[in-house]
């Protein structure tokens, strides 16, 4: 039987090289024995190894993360976008005009004042958020399936978006511009944080809506970000009309499931943490909890804030003899910040202890 299949298999192959041959010397008026000879010779030449490895390329897994790297994570597109500004894949360079000195009305005093404008550059590296690395011990079968390799990549793509889902909501938040919650008192729901907060309320919004309306922020592309336990209070304690609104509103693109005041409300499991100093002060994604932690809600106009995406990069290394298979990991630079040094446009709305 395996003598019989190699047969069969020899003769198809003969056949494919008969039918590209003739096709081949057809267009070119080459000699056809020529041609298909060549072929057939050339088909027997051993293949270097890693040449059939075609299955997995680099550029494609790029592109496939590159496509699929904010689904569920949508909110991050809600910003002024720089990614025009990114240079060698890492670094933010965007050159600022600064301001003019003036203008007076009917001027008397001749001749007048010069000035120079003084122009700034504003530049800032990209994050980079790593995979670790994932062994696939039978790489021959899996690289042949897009299905297959594009499923051990969602496990990579679900690390990515939740670190980069902590990491820009810090870069976008406020130090100065903070409102507190003013509910009635609940159990705090943070991890290590003890005691009692204030719930949230639809009153906080408007608190957060009026602050930016005194900083003449346009009421178009207004966001909030806000925690799973926030949102379940903030139902909690709306009246029947707060319901109603909020419910009139569910964009599946930018991922907001309701307006309220004027605010655009995105879902996330966890937003960022402030601590519970006079003036509270937000925490880095990777510092430890802490008793006094408070739940936030991040506000912006999306002009507000930026997000900068540099180059995505997809590794392999096959054949590794320590691992005995081929390894895989992947690379995304991401970064953002606040736009204005005054902070207006982005509201944090804490949590009250």
């Amino acid at each position: 039987m395996k003598r019989f299949g190699k047969f069969m298999t020899g003769m198809l192959l003969f056949m494919l090289t008969l039918v590209v041959g003739l096709t081949v010397s057809e267009i070119t008026d080459f000699n056809p024995f020529a041609v298909t000879g060549g072929l057939l010779a050339l088909s027997f030449i051993p293949m270097p190894a890693g040449v059939l490895r075609a299955g997995i390329n680099p550029e494609i897994w790029q592109n496939f993360i590159a496509e699929n790297i904010f689904k569920g994570m949508e909110f991050v597109g809600n910003a002024y976008n720089a990614d025009q500004y990114v240079t060698a894949g890492r670094i933010v360079h965007i050159p600022q005009a600064g301001m003019i000195s003036g203008a007076k009305r009917n001027r008397t005093n001749l001749p007048a004042a010069i000035t120079k404008r003084s122009d700034t550059d504003i530049v800032y590296a990209l994050d980079e958020f790593t995979t670790d690395p994932t062994l696939i011990s039978n790489a021959e079968k899996i690289e042949l399936s897009y299905d297959k390799m594009a499923n051990v990549l969602s496990d990579h793509l679900l690390y990515l978006r939740q670190l980069i889902g902590d990491w820009i909501p810090y870069k976008w938040s406020p130090a100065v511009n903070i409102t507190r919650t003013t509910g009635g008192l609940t159990a705090a729901h943070l991890d290590s944080a003890t005691g009692n907060r204030k719930l949230l309320t639809v009153a906080d919004f408007r608190a957060a809506k009026t602050l930016m309306n005194k900083q003449m922020v346009s009421k178009e592309g207004r966001y909030a970000l806000i925690d799973s336990n926030m949102l379940d209070q903030l139902v909690g304690a709306m009246s029947i009309t707060d319901a109603r609104d909020f419910s009139r509103t569910y964009d599946p693109n930018s991922g907001t499931i309701g307006m309220l005041e004027g605010f655009n409300l995105t879902e996330r499991a966890t937003v960022v943490k402030y601590n519970n100093a006079g003036t509270p002060v937000v925490k880095d994604p990777d510092a430890a909890n802490a008793a006094t932690d408070n739940g936030t809600v991040l506000c912006w106009q999306q002009n507000a804030v930026e997000k900068a995406e540099g180059s995505i990069e997809f590794f392999e290394r096959t054949n590794d003899p320590q691992f005995y298979g081929d390894v895989y990991s992947a690379l995304v630079r991401l970064g953002g910040r606040v736009r204005r040094s005054d902070e207006k446009g982005i509201v944090a709305i804490v949590q009250t202890p």
